[in-house]
């Protein structure tokens, strides 16, 4: 067991103790077996420190471990899937309009001896980073860009932050902006703009409907000025859907080519 240790790098006061405790380990047997026996989760590694130094050049697998009293510790570093939520930023775009985003960030930690190494506390830093890194982001960004264009901003921001965590052991999977929140005069305004649309093309369409129903009259009048019959006919209709649709006596005058033949006898 004392092997795993580099040779040479502890010293001799570092073997002394080395073999105080492991001479104290084996006394205190079986009790000592509850310090000195730890379990590590399969989704988890160990980070063993002795005397100061990483053992082994890699973290610990899952399963048992065996530690010395009083000169090992260890740290367990949680290979698992990890989000944290970034809170609103207020953040002044392009075109000088000031919105507040906000979003969620999934990471895990794929070098168990580079985040126990090299960043006090993972979460933090990478929290930190996300949250500078939004605001640079879209300080770049004019405010219809960042709303038509939210996923491929959250792809640039994902890429930026897995470059600098890399050097943390720390693997950024996905970033997501959840809410984009504009000012209420913005907001106002955009929705001003938008039933304007609205009406322009409500009354584009009653224009053409309007031109269209013309030319069918248009149309329509030309076939009844050519046959005479259809012109009698028509206004027989008419009358006929007059009478349908109310109870009651109507007075309506003859055509003048029907008493045209009284008149003549």
């Amino acid at each position: 067991m004392l092997s795993v240790a580099g040779r040479g790098d502890i010293g001799i006061c570092g073997w002394i103790l080395l073999i105080i405790s492991a001479l104290f380990a084996a006394i205190t047997f079986p009790l000592s077996i509850w310090f000195c026996v730890k379990v590590i989760n399969q989704y988890e590694r160990a980070v063993v420190f002795r005397l100061g130094r990483i053992i082994s050049g890699k973290a610990k697998e899952p399963g048992m471990i065996f530690i010395l009293p009083c000169t090992d510790t260890f740290i367990k570093v949680d290979l698992r899937t990890k989000s944290f939520v970034i809170p609103p930023q207020e953040i002044l775009t392009k075109d000088s309009v000031t919105i507040k985003v906000d979003g969620v960030v999934y990471y895990k930690i794929v070098r168990p001896m580079k985040s126990v190494g090299n960043v006090i506390n993972v979460s933090s830093a990478t929290s930190r980073l996300a949250e500078t890194t939004l605001r640079n982001i879209l300080g770049t960004q004019t405010l219809s860009s960042t709303m038509s264009n939210r996923g491929q901003i959250a792809h640039s921001i994902q890429s930026l932050l897995d470059n600098v965590t890399h050097q943390w052991g720390v693997k950024v999977e996905c970033m997501e902006m959840r809410d984009v929140r504009l000012p209420v005069q913005m907001q106002r305004a955009m929705a001003a703009e938008a039933e304007a649309a609205r009406e322009a093309r409500a009354k584009i369409v009653a224009a053409e409907g309007e031109m269209n129903a013309s030319r069918a009259l248009k149309e329509a009048s030309m076939v009844i000025c050519e046959s005479p019959a259809a012109l009698q006919l028509r206004y027989l209709q008419t009358l006929n859907t007059i009478a349908a649709q109310n109870n009651s006596t109507i007075v309506f005058p003859f055509p003048i080519s029907l008493l045209q033949g009284v008149i003549r006898k």
